[in-house]
C-alpha cells in the first residue's frame, strides 16, 4: 500500500462558483503509477465544498438558485456579527455539502458514472485561490 499526497490551487470567483476538477484529480492518479485505490479530494477551508454532480449548464444555474432559497446570502447570521466578514451563509453551505469527497480508482481510472464529475464549489463572497488536497491510497 502506498500513500501519495498532492495539492492543487484553483482560482475561483466565489459566490457559488462551481468548477469541474475531475481532470486534475485524474491527472494526479495517472502520474502516480497506482493502479487501484481510493482518492480523497479535500478543500482546505470552511467556505467551499467538494462534491460530485453532472457538470452541465442547467445545474450550474439550479444549484445557486436553490441554495439562495435555502440559505440566503443576505440573511442575518451570527457568524457575521462575530467576524464581520459577511460570509456566514458560505460556512453553512459548506458544512452541508462537506469539504471532501472520496472516490475509488481502478486501472488508474476514477470510478465515476457517465455524467458524474468531481467539483469544487466556492460559497464565499469573494474571489479566492483555493487549496485542494488530494490523497491517494493504493497500489
Amino acid at each position: 500500500m502506498k500513500i501519495i499526497n498532492e495539492e492543487i490551487l484553483i482560482d475561483t470567483n466565489g459566490n457559488c462558483d462551481i468548477i469541474n476538477i475531475t481532470a486534475q484529480v485524474q491527472d494526479i492518479i495517472s502520474k502516480s503509477k497506482l493502479g487501484k485505490g481510493n482518492a480523497t479530494v479535500f478543500s482546505i477551508g470552511s467556505t467551499a465544498s467538494i462534491t460530485t454532480l453532472e457538470f452541465e449548464p442547467g445545474l450550474l444555474k439550479d444549484i445557486p438558485k436553490v441554495l439562495e432559497k435555502l440559505i440566503p446570502t443576505y440573511q442575518k447570521y451570527h457568524h457575521n456579527d462575530t467576524w464581520g466578514d459577511h460570509n456566514g451563509h458560505a460556512h453553512i453551505r459548506s458544512s452541508i455539502f462537506g469539504t471532501s469527497f472520496n472516490v475509488p480508482f481502478v486501472n488508474a481510472q476514477l470510478v465515476l458514472g457517465t455524467w458524474q464529475q468531481i467539483v469544487l464549489i466556492d460559497f464565499d463572497n469573494r474571489k479566492r485561490t483555493r487549496r485542494i488536497f488530494i490523497q491517494l491510497i493504493g497500489q
